[in-house]
């Protein structure tokens, strides 16, 4: 079993910053991919960035030259750097990580954290 779990949200002002982190603990032989959902009160999940086991990473547009995703020398924590935040950017953000263990891949998903962006 392999436990995420978040921390960092909260109320910001439009232009602020936040910093979300996830940890991953259990039983596993490495992590693939980490990455970072929101969803929004009444809408889809969608992607915000997400980060593989070689470094690179991958952005949704609408946080391109805001948000920068990392991950601890031993890869078993990812970060969001959220800057220039904005009332649209209010959600609940998840944290997910593909995690291998032996021979099998397995998706995981935090709780999530409340991020509110106010105007």
């Amino acid at each position: 079993q392999v436990q995420l779990v978040e921390s960092g949200g909260g109320l910001v002002q439009a232009g602020g910053s936040l910093r979300l982190s996830c940890t991953a603990s259990g039983s596993f032989s490495n992590i693939n991919v980490m990455g970072w959902y929101r969803q929004a009160p009444g809408k889809q999940r969608e992607l915000v960035a997400t980060i593989i086991s070689s470094g690179r990473t991958k952005y949704a547009d609408f946080v391109k030259g805001r948000f920068t995703i990392s991950r601890d020398n031993a890869g078993n924590t990812v970060f969001l750097q959220m800057d220039s935040l904005k009332p649209e950017d209010t959600a609940v953000y998840l944290c997910n990580a593909e995690v291998g263990v032996l021979a099998l891949s397995y998706l995981y998903w935090g709780q999530g954290t409340q991020v509110t962006v106010s105007s």
